[in-house]
């Protein structure tokens, strides 16, 4: 017999006491009733208050953050993905070393332009494990989740992915500084560009006289006459009946002294029938180049065959097909001779310190020369 019987037994065997022994039975088990449903509640809150569900399971099971929660996990993500080296997000290429630490592609340059400075192997900043451009590798997956960290519009103080934020500040945002369409004829505002209309509805400068105007156009032809000076003087050069250009490699090497500086130097070439050299040299050859964040290259042309009367010759320098670098073309002039057979070291005119770093990081300088013999 169950214990159930048992109870009901007992309960119709005393007597007297029917209905006492029934309300007793009842209590007893609502009480259990009620501590079965407490415990239940206790197991799913703990369920609730667990850890949270398997990030593979579907996303209608996913527990979302709380909003106040976002701004925490971003700084978290600022700290994983920043470069090693300057500890700011990358803005365009990030590179691994070997052990997956993370640079951006200006520092990782520059440490391998300061190796070839110091004759030193490139090494990792965190793990001293050696990077070079055949080591170390791209990280897309970096780069991409970089883009979509939200930034702020140094303008409007909105925030925007960083994918967008470029486009943002150039075309749309209204507080951008934009310049009036009259600068060109000497109006100096500059201002957001919510207030640009305004301003040119009531700019004076497209009231002025021709004689006010004709100080401001004088400047405008100065810059635009130095322009078309160098163009018409790289036309009349292609108009030469000798010219000659080539393809050149400059080579590192150490000097012999007791602190070697690095030096440039490419193998012998000919162009117009002549032998030629060329050498570079960082800073002017600077004791300690690598500690500066300025960085020029200069260079020289050696003649390097006998000549029987003077070459009068112009030459320039211009960047290799396959390279990136941004170099002005300068035109040079020498008269070369068996006693005056090499040329001062003239500016290798790139435009800043980061090109220059490029060229360093690099295995080997790789530029075009041209060569043309002036006509007597």
């Amino acid at each position: 017999m169950s214990s159930l019987e048992e109870r009901d037994v007992g309960v119709a065997a005393a007597p007297g006491s029917s209905s006492a022994g029934l309300g007793v039975g009842a209590v007893g088990a609502a009480a259990e009733a009620v501590a079965g449903v407490a415990a239940m509640q206790e197991e799913v809150g703990i369920r609730r208050e667990g850890p949270e569900p398997d990030p593979d399971e579907p996303p209608k099971k996913r527990v979302k953050i709380p909003e106040g929660e976002s701004g925490k996990l971003e700084e978290r993500l600022y700290s994983v993905l920043c470069c090693t080296v300057c500890l700011d997000l990358p803005k365009a290429s990030v590179y691994q070393c070997t052990n997956g630490h993370l640079m951006c592609a200006g520092c990782f340059i520059h440490l391998l332009a300061d190796s070839r400075l110091k004759e030193e192997q490139a090494t990792c900043p965190n793990c001293r494990c050696e990077i070079s451009k055949n080591l170390c590798c791209r990280n897309l997956a970096v780069e991409k989740a970089v883009s979509e960290l939200p930034t702020e519009c140094t303008f409007c103080l909105k925030q925007f992915p960083r994918s967008s934020l470029e486009r943002h500040q150039k075309e749309e945002c209204q507080d951008r500084v934009t310049q009036c369409k009259y600068k060109r004829i000497g109006c100096p505002w500059q201002g957001p560009f919510h207030e640009l209309p305004a301003h040119e509805s009531e700019c004076s400068h497209p009231t002025k006289t021709g004689t006010e105007l004709m100080g401001i156009l004088g400047e405008m032809d100065q810059s635009h006459r130095r322009d078309m000076q160098l163009y018409n003087s790289i036309f009349s050069l292609l108009c030469y009946e000798k010219i000659g250009f080539t393809e050149v490699q400059f080579r590192p090497y150490r000097t012999d002294d007791f602190i070697t500086r690095l030096y440039y130097e490419t193998p012998r070439f000919t162009v117009l029938n002549q032998t030629w050299v060329l050498k570079a040299r960082v800073n002017d050859s600077e004791r300690n180049p690598n500690l500066s964040c300025k960085r020029t290259l200069s260079f020289q042309l050696i003649l390097k065959s006998k000549v029987n009367s003077a070459l009068e010759c112009s030459f320039l320098l211009l960047k290799g097909p396959y390279d990136d670098v941004r170099i002005k073309p300068v035109i040079h002039h020498h008269s070369f001779s068996n006693d005056t057979n090499e040329t001062d070291y003239v500016p290798l005119p790139i435009s800043d310190s980061v090109e220059c770093n490029k060229l360093l990081a690099a295995k080997n300088i790789n530029l075009r020369l041209f060569i043309f013999q002036v006509q007597k």
